[in-house]
Formats: structure tokens, C-alpha cells, sequence
């Protein structure tokens, strides 16, 4: 490691306190009503919400999901004002390349628990150990384990500042590679941008942002399709990035309170953005969805996991005309994302190197199709180590 910041050990070790406050606060919901017979048309269905905080209360086990993350190797570090917290777990392989992997909202490094295994020692899970990664999986500051309580809030420049800080400052590594999806792809975006000497290449799951509107000129028929989607998307599913983007205090009153608004807030994401045809257990068990919950609710984050839309509205990140991320750029096409671009779109930002359009998932990549996700990870670095 780096000798600039000294990382200390972390293990996951949530009060039995807190763990007793939450079981009664869910035998306390005041549910409200429900439509007859909408389902999931206007938010969270009641029925299902009613079943999940049933199995919060008398099946779901806290302490056995403490026990699988901390099978990792945890860490924290100061790196100016943030305390980062961040997995780190060694390759194994003659000579395994670091690989950043940053998650978004609503997710948390839970999203990664299915790959971290097969990426840092896929010889045990039948690969070839060529292909090992180094693992670095921080919590986005603001965003669970990398809490910010009380502190201002950081943009995406300052948080890809951050984690190169953390690749190269803290950990030693001169040249590494990087993935994400939602927030996380437009932090590894601007990785590539502003820091590519650095970077071997970077892989997405999710295209972020536009390219600048002087670079939008002949666009296909595929990109206005694209660009017709995504204003339903604005017109229909983004009342959640208004209120966080614009009054995100006044959100999370409730939702800081209130596991059950907690969880209403967070799950009806999950079903809307995975590939699950409705059935959000086809995708992800009550397990899943209630660590990823239960991550926003001991650690107090989801008001300040809300401020990246607040400078998504008020101070975004965007390209300059004629600029692209010119580092190699490989793209996994999930048919389910929040916004589906097609190549030639990706291409005026990107140097595109590689496109898999995949049979299945959603915006949870690594949670949907862990096996797929790992798949082009592997291939896509191959040739880039």
C-alpha cells in the first residue's frame, strides 16, 4: 500500500441497539392504503411491501449478511474530509490488475457480493487464472460505510478525484482498471476523462450523461428512438431524482425515520429497473433486497446518498464540445436499463472497443447477471492488462 494515507481495518459491527430500535419500529408501521387491485402502477405495492417487512421482522437475519461482507477485507481511510470506506480484496493469479468498481443509488457494494470471488480468484470458480483482479470496491462518499454525516456533500468530480486518490496514493497502484454503473459509471467516466493516464480502460453498464449538444448533430434512427425513450423515462419515472434533486432535506425526514418508507422508497427502484417481467424475486431474493436496505438504514445515509442528484440538477457533469473519454471503453447492454443508447450515441463520447448487447438484466448488473457481467469484464480486460 501507498504511504501517502494509512488504511485501517474495518469490520462491519452494526449495535444490537440499533438492530432492537429497527424490530420495533416495524412492528409500529402505520400502513397506508391502497387503490384496489393497482399493483405497482402508482409506487411500492402494499401487499408485497407487507410481506418483505413480514419476513424484516421474523425470517431475515442481520448478522448472517454482517458475516458475508465481512468474508471481505474491509477498510477506512481519511482522504481530506471523507472517511472512505472500501473493499479491498487481493487477486489471485500470476499477476492480477487492479479494478475499481463503483456502485450508484440505490445500490451499495452488497450489488458486488456475487463477483468479487469469481473476479479475484477465478481459478476456484472454474477460470483461468490469467484473468484475476485486484478488487477495490469503495462506498460512494455520502452512501453507507463512507458516511459524511454533517459535512457538505461532493459532486462527481470530487469523488473520481477521490478514488484515484485511493488507487494511487493510497493503495500504490500506478495503472489500474475501472467499471461501474449508475453513479458509479459516471464517476468511472470521468476518470477516463481526467485522469487516463492512469487507467487501463474502463467498463460501464450504464452510458452516463450526453454528449454535448454540438455533438448531436445527424443522429440515427436509433439515437432518436433512444432520445424518445428517454423522455417518457423524464416524463413518467423521474419524480424521485426532482424531490432529491431539489428538496432532498425535506425527503429525508421520513425516510430517516421510517424503515417501512425506507424500504417503500428503495424496493420500488429494484422493481422498476431490473429486467424482472414483475416479479422482482425473479431477480433478487428478500435477502438482497433487505441488506441493500438495511446497509441506508444503520448507517443513517440515504439523506446525504441523495446529493449527487442535487449536482446532477444544479451542477452537472457534462463533456465539453468536441471532448470524449479516450481511454478504451467497453460496454455491457443490459435490455433492461433505465436508458438503452444505442452504439452510436455511446461512440461520440467514448472510444468504444467493445458492445455486448446481452440477453437479460436490468440496471443491476452485478446483482442480475453476475455471470454475464463477469464474463465481459474478463474479456473486455483481457487484452488491455
Amino acid at each position: 500500500m501507498g504511504s501517502q494515507a494509512r488504511p485501517k481495518r474495518f469490520t462491519i459491527q452494526v449495535p444490537d441497539e440499533v438492530l432492537a430500535d429497527l424490530h420495533q419500529r416495524l412492528s409500529t408501521a402505520r400502513w397506508p392504503d391502497e387503490i384496489p387491485d393497482s399493483g405497482w402502477k402508482y409506487g411500492t405495492n402494499l401487499a408485497y411491501l407487507k410481506e418483505l417487512v413480514a419476513y424484516w421482522q421474523n425470517g431475515y437475519d442481520w448478522r448472517a449478511q454482517e458475516r458475508r461482507l465481512n468474508a471481505f477485507s474491509h477498510y477506512t481511510v481519511q482522504i481530506e474530509e471523507v472517511t472512505l470506506h472500501f473493499i479491498h480484496q487481493p487477486g489471485v493469479g500470476p499477476n492480477p490488475l487492479p479494478l475499481l468498481v463503483s456502485h450508484g443509488w440505490p445500490g451499495s457494494i452488497y450489488e458486488f457480493v456475487n463477483i468479487i470471488g469469481p473476479l479475484t480468484d477465478p481459478a476456484s470458480y472454474g477460470g483461468d487464472p490469467e484473468d484475476a483482479f485486484t478488487v477495490i470496491a469503495p462506498s460512494l462518499p455520502g452512501f453507507g460505510f463512507s458516511g459524511t454525516a454533517g459535512r457538505r456533500r461532493l459532486g462527481i468530480e470530487e469523488i473520481a478525484d477521490i478514488f484515484a486518490r485511493l488507487m494511487t496514493d493510497v493503495l500504490g497502484y500506478a495503472r489500474f482498471a475501472a467499471q461501474g454503473g449508475d453513479w458509479g459509471a459516471f464517476v468511472t467516466a470521468r476518470l477516463g476523462q481526467v485522469h487516463p493516464e492512469k487507467l487501463a480502460g474502463i467498463h460501464l453498464n450504464m452510458i452516463p450523461g450526453a454528449p454535448h449538444p454540438v455533438d448531436r448533430q445527424n443522429l440515427s434512427a436509433a439515437e432518436a428512438a433512444f432520445l424518445k425513450d428517454a423522455q417518457a423515462f423524464q416524463s413518467e419515472e423521474s419524480g424521485y431524482q426532482w424531490i432529491q434533486g431539489t428538496k432532498p432535506q425535506t425527503l429525508a425526514y421520513a425516510l430517516n425515520d421510517s424503515p417501512v418508507g425506507l424500504a417503500a422508497w428503495i424496493v420500488e427502484k429494484f422493481h422498476t429497473w431490473t429486467d424482472c417481467g414483475g416479479d422482482i424475486e425473479r431477480r433478487m431474493s428478500k435477502d438482497d433486497l433487505l441488506t441493500n436496505v438495511m446497509i441506508y438504514w444503520v448507517t443513517g445515509t440515504i439523506n446525504s446518498s441523495f446529493y449527487l442528484y442535487h449536482w446532477l440538477r444544479h451542477r452537472p457533469w457534462r463533456l465539453g464540445p468536441g471532448e470524449k473519454v479516450s481511454v478504451p471503453t467497453g460496454f455491457a447492454a443490459f435490455p433492461g436499463e433505465i436508458f438503452r443508447p444505442p452504439r452510436e450515441w455511446a461512440e461520440r463520447m467514448f472510444a468504444v472497443e467493445r458492445w455486448t448487447a446481452m440477453p437479460s438484466g436490468g440496471h443491476f448488473a452485478a446483482l442480475e447477471e453476475p455471470e454475464r457481467l463477469i464474463a465481459d469484464i474478463r474479456n473486455f480486460f483481457r487484452e488491455l492488462r
